[in-house]
C-alpha cells in the first residue's frame, strides 16, 4: 500500500480504491466485452490500468483511452468474479464523469448522447416522441419505414417492441391500498412506463394476489441510472433527491422496479448521497428498502396461480444477478408454476448488449452480445426466455425478431400473468 501514498494528478477516480485491484485477471472471462475482442484495455484489469495512468497524468486522456473506457458496458460482472473487493462500478462511473468534464468528444458522438440524455430520462418527451411512429405502426407501414432509413436510425428501431399493439400478458386485477400486507412501491421507471407498461402493471398485480399492500408515488422522476452510466454526475444526483424525498413520504416497506438498472441505482441511494446533510439518512433508508418481484412474492406462503405448459429459460439481467445478488429465486418462482420445465442458459449472467443506453451508443458491441446470448438461447429450445428487465427484453426480443425465431421473451411479471391467466 505505500505505492498508494503518491497523490493522484488528476481528480479521476477515487484513486485509493484502484489499489484494491491486485491483477490477478480472475475478471477477465466475467467480462463481455472481453470475451468478444480479447484485448487487454477492453478488460476491467486494462480499465483500470488506464484509470490509474490517467490519474497520475501518465497518459493523455485521449480517443483511443476513451474508446476503452467507452466500450464497457457497466455490467458489474467483474465485481462478481473478483476475490479482492474491487468496487469497479463506482471507478467506471466516476471514470466516465472525468472523461465527460474534460474530453472534447466527436459532433456526432455529442449529438447522439445529447439525444439520449435529453429524451430519454423524460417519459412525456419519449411518448411526444415516438407518437408518429405509433401511427405509422397502425398503418402497418413500420417494416417499410425502417427498411428506408439508414442504418443508425434503423437499428435504434429495430430496439423498440410494438407500439400500437397492446400486450397480451396484462393481469386483470387491479392493485389496491387496502390490503393488510406491507406495502410495497412499483417504482415505474422512465423508458419502462412508456415501452413496457405491462410490467409494472403486472408486477402490482402480482404483488397484490401475494398479499401486498400497493402503493403509488403521486410523481416521479428517472432513477438516474442513465446519467451515472453516460457520467452525468449532478442531474443523477437531482434524480436521486427528487426520488429519496417520494419514497420516503410514501411509506412503503418496499421498493421494486421492472427494471435492474434502476433496483441497483436506488439501492446505491445510500452512497450517492451520503455528503448531503439533508437526505443522507433518507437515502440509506430507501436504499435498505430496495429488492425484488421475486423475492418478495417467495416471502408469501401464496403459490404462484395458474398453470402453463412450456419450456422457459432465464436470463439473468446484469445489475440484479452482480448489484443486488439476486439469482435463486426467479428460477425458483418459475419452477413453481405448474406445467413449467425451466432449462438452464449457457451463459446466463453474461451481458446481453442492452446496459441502458449502450446499444444505442455502442451498437456493434451491443449487437455482437446480443447474437452470442440468442444464440444460446435459441440453443435450449425454450418457448420462452424470462428475464426481470425491460432493457434486457427489448434487446434480445429484437434480436429473436432478427432470426424469425419461436422463442418469445418476456418480461418476469408479464409471464407470471401469463401463467394465471391460464
Amino acid at each position: 500500500m505505500a505505492e498508494s501514498a503518491r497523490a493522484p494528478a488528476r481528480d479521476v477516480v477515487d484513486y485509493e480504491l484502484l489499489f484494491d485491484c491486485v491483477h490477478c485477471g480472475l475478471c477477465l472471462e466475467a467480462c463481455p466485452t472481453y470475451a468478444v475482442a480479447r484485448t487487454e484495455m477492453d478488460s476491467p484489469r486494462g480499465r483500470i490500468y488506464l484509470m490509474k495512468a490517467l490519474a497520475e497524468d501518465r497518459v493523455p486522456l485521449d480517443a483511443d483511452v476513451v474508446r476503452h473506457l467507452d466500450l464497457c458496458l457497466g455490467c458489474r460482472g467483474c465485481e462478481t468474479a473478483c476475490p479482492s473487493g474491487v468496487h469497479y462500478g463506482a471507478l467506471i462511473e466516476k471514470a466516465r464523469a472525468y472523461v465527460e468534464r474534460t474530453h472534447s468528444r466527436t459532433f456526432a458522438d455529442r449529438v447522439r448522447r445529447w439525444a439520449i440524455g435529453a429524451i430519454f430520462p423524460y417519459p412525456a418527451r419519449l411518448r411526444m416522441l415516438l407518437a408518429p411512429l405509433k401511427l405509422v405502426e397502425r398503418a402497418g407501414l413500420r417494416p417499410l419505414a425502417q427498411r428506408a432509413l439508414p442504418r443508425a436510425p434503423r437499428e435504434w428501431l429495430e430496439l423498440l417492441p410494438p407500439l400500437a399493439k397492446p400486450s397480451a400478458a396484462v393481469a386483470g386485477a387491479s392493485p389496491t391500498t387496502a390490503a393488510d400486507g406491507p406495502s410495497v412501491v412499483v417504482h415505474p421507471g422512465c423508458v419502462a412506463q412508456v415501452l413496457a407498461g405491462s410490467a409494472n402493471r403486472n408486477s402490482e398485480a402480482a404483488l397484490t394476489a401475494a398479499g401486498y399492500q400497493v402503493v403509488r408515488l403521486p410523481q416521479t422522476v428517472c432513477c438516474g441510472a442513465l446519467d451515472l452510466h453516460s457520467g452525468n454526475r449532478e442531474r443523477a444526483l437531482s434524480f436521486a433527491r427528487a426520488n429519496v424525498r417520494a419514497l420516503s413520504e410514501s411509506g412503503a416497506t418496499a421498493i421494486v422496479s421492472a427494471g435492474s438498472g434502476c433496483s441497483v441505482a436506488m439501492a446505491e441511494y445510500g452512497d450517492l448521497l451520503k455528503d448531503d446533510p439533508a437526505l443522507a439518512v433518507a437515502a440509506r433508508e430507501v436504499s435498505a428498502r430496495v429488492t425484488d418481484l421475486s423475492s418478495l412474492i417467495l416471502k408469501t406462503p401464496l403459490p404462484a396461480a395458474g398453470s402453463l405448459n412450456c419450456t422457459v429459460t432465464y436470463h439473468d439481467a446484469c445489475h440484479l444477478a452482480h448489484g443486488l445478488g439476486v439469482r435463486e429465486s426467479p428460477r425458483k418462482l418459475l419452477r413453481s408454476i405448474p406445467g413449467v420445465r425451466l432449462v438452464e442458459l449457457t451463459e446466463c449472467d453474461l451481458c446481453c448488449g442492452s446496459a441502458g443506453s449502450y446499444n444505442l451508443t455502442e451498437p456493434e458491441m451491443a449487437r455482437a452480445l446480443a447474437e452470442r446470448k440468442v444464440d444460446n438461447i435459441i440453443a435450449t429450445g425454450a418457448d420462452y426466455v424470462v428475464m426481470a428487465n425491460v432493457g434486457c427484453q427489448f434487446q434480445i426480443a429484437a434480436e429473436l425478431r432478427r432470426r424469425r425465431a419461436k422463442t418469445r421473451a418476456i418480461h418476469l411479471a408479464d409471464f407470471l400473468a401469463l401463467a394465471a391467466s391460464g
